[in-house]
């Protein structure tokens, strides 16, 4: 079983990461629709959608959105959210699944590059080529990794609902990678997440392969010119040939 299985389908990440800015979120989908041109009632994929909270508030709208995720206790989450413009399914990003074509396939908050097998980041961006429009847009938010590497705090706690998570971070063999080991009145247990510590050179190098068409980077939710020296995070925002 890959990190990304056992660990998103565990109710402790869902405790860990419950308090996740979903004004944040909503503040980022506002400036990015600023930014691309989509029809009224436009069609989007949310791409590992996790419980869905991307996917809501684009539902919310008027757009008709479909949010899937490997893990099936986050779609089991996100199912209640169902709508006459919003549904949820199982699917692993790897595989080439969609009937139809999206006007926008968003992959957000840092949800790429967890392979062990490197050309599977390959995988997903042709899959994400093959489910736009000829006129659609692609978005991918990752994390700025020239930053987290000089950044990292190598160790750090915190207890949520009498639990508590010890949490370290190391960067090792091409992997940005944290320990999350809990103690749960006594039960212990030891989860990680794995993720490619991918450069904007990495991304162009995987790009120029497919029929992907970056048009910008941004750096933060707000959609400041990205920086690799200051910038939280890398939003890519695209089209195709």
């Amino acid at each position: 079983m890959e990190w990304f299985e056992e660990w998103f389908d565990s109710k402790y990440y869902h405790i860990l990461y419950k308090n996740r800015n979903d004004v944040e979120a909503q503040e980022f989908i506002d400036y990015l629709l600023t930014e691309i041109d989509l029809p009224e009632g436009a069609s989007i994929l949310d791409l590992a959608c996790g419980k869905g909270r991307h996917s809501q508030y684009l539902a919310s709208l008027g757009y008709n959105v479909k949010g899937v995720d490997l893990s099936k206790n986050s779609i089991e989450k996100a199912k209640k959210l169902e709508g006459e413009h919003l549904s949820f399914e199982v699917r692993d990003m790897r595989d080439s699944f969609a009937e139809d074509q999206y006007d926008l396939v968003a992959n957000l908050f840092t949800s790429f590059g967890y392979f062990d097998n490197l050309s599977d980041n390959l995988k997903v961006l042709k899959n994400i080529e093959r489910m736009m429009t000829d006129d659609g847009y692609f978005v991918i938010d990752f994390m700025n990794v020239e930053k987290v590497k000089r950044t990292l705090k190598a160790e750090g706690d915190i207890d949520i609902d009498g639990i508590n998570f010890k949490i370290k971070k190391d960067i090792k063999d091409g992997y940005i990678i944290k320990d999350i080991y809990i103690d749960d009145n006594g039960q212990k247990f030891h989860f990680q997440e794995k993720v490619q510590a991918l450069t904007i050179d990495n991304f162009k190098e995987l790009i120029v392969k497919t029929d992907l068409v970056i048009e910008n980077f941004y750096g933060d939710y707000k959609l400041s010119t990205f920086d690799a020296d200051v910038s939280d995070r890398l939003i890519i925002v695209g089209t195709k040939w």
